[in-house]
């Protein structure tokens, strides 16, 4: 039966009268949004601190007495967490697909809030060795495997619960949350540079940002309580009957791997080039500034914290333009500019000693890429039907991010430790430009997604459609290129 979600069907009510029927779905989808991003905040914030604080706590878990050596090892332990990332996605994917998402929401902040605490109370190899790294590494794979599902079940959950003609400005949000979780681990950086001194911030305080994190989490599942569920009783219902010999059930593998594999590899090349950019200017540009540029560090957090400031501003506006250009004019505009702009922005801020022109740059690299945080999650929500929609999703980021966006900082700090920093700024366009590809021949501009069929029409202004017409649409989908 096509999902009807939180959607409200209605005739245009008279020029210059206010839809009251509209008003009410457009509060519900705000609360909604709010509550199922708040938690977005809080994973993103909890795994951000983590590379913003390596530089102060590095020495406590690793040998190394070589400072780029010993950051290195810490940017290993960061990429290690990503390995559990696919884990993560097919996890709650399923979980997601088959119980419902504010159930697997849920239970991924509960493990991300566990992991923080964890992180905040974790003795240092002073007291118990090589034990430390080991923890660390166990509790990172844990943050990893939570963060791998909470990507693909937000973004499902968002895109479910926008409004049919604001999808693009909603689904937006799950940006804004994901930028603001690094905002505010900079920000909590940047509070501590200036009330503790270097040697309090190693010793200790390198602490206190992992037990926010933890507290903000427990807060996030009180109000995930009160979420409205996306997925109809119907669809949940359909998923828990008995397998028939020879159908795949809803959320499973065999459903993603013998009837979507084709919106899967689309999804995946959507990612690769979107998340190597993004954790280039938002992850590992702050290092990068850092060993390169000669700005003070404390200015150089400052930088990143008003950059990336801007650039979550910048995602619902972005968001609305999709909303009238459609998806694809979007991404274009990332991979074109991407491919042309990267070496550029990047070799010149290596040599700047200017923090003002450092901003600038780290500016223009954000306005490009926001051509892709902004919208992605909706564009890969619009390619699978309820039915596998959060394993589709969240397992073809996962592959790509795990394998590509994750991996940025190890490969960026072992290409400046061989002084081979040109061979990154060549990584990263090739990257974009494989995605380009994506975007130009992949992908459809303003035509009907499942999402469309689901829930009404984003451009039309159709209704939902039928179980029976929704069904036959998503067999004739198979054979045709993806829409955006």
């Amino acid at each position: 039966m096509a999902q009807a979600g939180l959607q409200t069907t209605k005739k245009a009510p008279r020029s210059g009268a206010k839809d009251p029927v509209e008003a009410a779905a457009t509060r519900r989808a705000v609360s909604n949004i709010l509550k199922g991003s708040a938690g977005n905040l809080v994973e993103w914030f909890d795994l951000y601190v983590y590379t913003v604080f390596a530089a102060y706590f590095q020495s406590h878990f690793f040998n190394s007495t070589n400072e780029l050596q010993a950051g290195l090892e810490a940017m290993a332990v960061f990429a290690t967490s990503f390995l559990m990332r696919p884990v993560g996605a097919w996890f709650f994917g399923r979980y997601a697909d088959r119980h419902g998402r504010k159930a697997a929401l849920t239970l991924s902040v509960t493990l991300m809030s566990a992991g923080s605490f964890a992180i905040a109370l974790l003795p240092t190899q002073e007291s118990i060795g090589m034990w430390a790294m080991i923890l660390l590494v166990f509790i990172r794979l844990l943050q990893g495997f939570s963060v791998g599902g909470e990507y693909g079940t937000s973004a499902t959950y968002m895109s479910e619960a926008a409004t049919t003609k604001r999808r693009g400005f909603f689904s937006s949000f799950q940006y804004v949350t994901l930028i603001g979780g690094q905002m505010l681990a900079l920000l909590v950086l940047v509070i501590l540079q200036n009330t503790m001194s270097h040697e309090m911030l190693t010793a200790w305080g390198w602490r206190i940002p992992f037990a926010i994190g933890g507290v903000a989490a427990l807060v996030v599942m009180w109000l995930r309580r009160t979420m409205e569920e996306t997925l109809s009783a119907e669809q949940v219902a359909a998923a828990q009957k008995p397998a028939v010999a020879g159908e795949a059930q809803p959320g499973t593998m065999k459903l993603l791997f013998t009837q979507y594999w084709r919106p899967l590899l689309v999804c995946i090349g959507i990612t690769l080039g979107g998340t190597v950019a993004f954790y280039t200017y938002t992850n590992f540009i702050l290092k990068f500034m850092n060993d390169t540029s000669g700005i003070d560090k404390t200015q150089t957090s400052v930088i990143n914290f008003w950059a990336l400031f801007i650039f979550m501003l910048l995602q619902p506006v972005y968001g609305i333009i999709s909303d009238k250009v459609g998806r694809k004019p979007l991404l274009l505009w990332f991979g074109i500019t991407g491919v042309l702009f990267t070496w550029p922005l990047l070799s010149l801020l290596a040599k700047t000693q200017n923090p003002v022109l450092a901003f600038v740059l780290m500016m223009g690299g954000l306005v490009i890429v926001g051509g892709y945080t902004s919208i992605n999650a909706l564009v890969k929500s619009e390619l699978f039907p309820a039915s596998i929609r959060a394993l589709g999703v969240g397992l073809g980021y996962a592959i790509a991010n795990s394998l590509f966006g994750g991996t940025v900082p190890l490969i960026g700090a072992a290409l400046q430790k061989a002084d081979r920093i040109d061979l990154f700024f060549t990584y990263v366009t090739v990257a974009i430009g494989i995605s380009l590809l994506v975007y130009i021949f992949a992908l459809k501009n303003k035509t009907t997604s499942h999402l469309d069929k689901e829930q009404g029409h984003a451009w039309t202004g159709k209704p939902a459609e039928s179980a029976s017409q929704d069904a036959k649409d998503s067999d004739d989908d198979k054979n045709d290129l993806v829409d955006a």
